[in-house]
């Protein structure tokens, strides 16, 4: 995922992304959906979108996100979670993310989705080894990074999934 700039937009390529679905991703107040978000839902309220990153060790595959609305949204936090394995001490095994943003304590009403995505790009990309989920790639983060970076990156190309052209 390309890096948010100080303005808080996204660059690169995710920007790109976002101006092209970000319609189909945001759900105002939990009620209107897009038709071509209707059209694709999997399961009502959620959303399967890329996630693609334009720095190493992510940059040459892209991860499918699971981006779930409650009924109760924007009262509630969305739930994300990614489908496609990743090396990344912030996200476990089965896809949760610990992405202080979404949290019950931390969430606002008024954050849009759009902030949120922006806050997962910053988190892919800059891992925050302070609340890791998966203490040993934090350590290996912090003890190795070169190490982390390879392993990272031979897990993205093993798992990962071709990026949208």
């Amino acid at each position: 995922m390309a890096p948010a700039s100080a303005s808080g937009e996204a660059s690169g390529s995710f920007h790109s992304w976002w101006k092209a679905n970000g319609s189909h991703v945001y759900r105002s107040h939990g009620k209107r959906r897009s038709e071509r978000e209707r059209e694709s839902e999997q399961v009502p309220g959620s959303s399967k979108q890329p996630a693609f990153s334009d720095q190493p060790p992510y940059h040459l595959k892209a991860f499918n996100l699971r981006i779930s609305f409650p009924q109760e949204y924007p009262f509630k936090p969305p739930m994300i979670k990614f489908t496609t394995k990743i090396y990344h001490p912030n996200v476990d095994e089965n896809g949760q993310i610990c992405l202080p943003i979404i949290s019950n304590e931390n969430w606002k009403p008024c954050t849009k989705t759009c902030q949120v995505l922006e806050a997962l790009n910053v988190l892919v990309n800059r891992p925050n080894i302070r609340e890791p989920l998966r203490m040993d790639l934090a350590d290996l983060l912090t003890q190795n990074p070169e190490l982390f970076r390879k392993n990272a990156e031979e897990f993205t190309l093993r798992f990962g999934v071709d990026r949208p052209s």
